[in-house]
C-alpha cells in the first residue's frame, strides 16, 4: 500500500474487492483472446504457473455468456457508480 501525502492509504487491488473483479475479468477476457489468435502458446502451457493463463482461458471459453454479462455489469457498475 502507497501513503498519499494527505494521510490516506491508497487501496491496492488485491484490497478492493471491485478492483479485484475487474483484474479478473481483464485476465479471462485475455487470456480468452489469446488463445483464440495463438492457441498453441497457450496449450503448451497447462502446469505451474503459466498454467493459470490456460485455466483463465478455458473459464473464459465455457462460460462465455456468463463472462460477458459480467463484464457488461462491471463496465456499467465503474461508468456509473464510480
Amino acid at each position: 500500500m502507497v501513503s498519499s501525502s494527505a494521510g490516506n492509504l491508497l487501496v491496492s487491488a488485491l484490497f478492493n474487492f471491485q478492483s479485484l473483479l475487474s483484474v479478473l475479468l481483464l485476465l479471462i477476457c485475455t487470456c480468452t483472446y489469446l488463445r483464440s489468435l495463438f492457441p498453441s502458446i497457450v496449450d503448451r502451457n497447462k502446469k505451474g504457473m503459466l498454467g493459470l493463463f490456460w485455466k483463465f482461458a478455458r473459464v473464459g471459453e465455457r462460460k462465455s455468456p456468463y463472462v460477458s454479462l459480467a463484464c457488461l455489469v462491471m463496465a456499467v457498475s465503474i461508468l456509473f457508480w464510480t
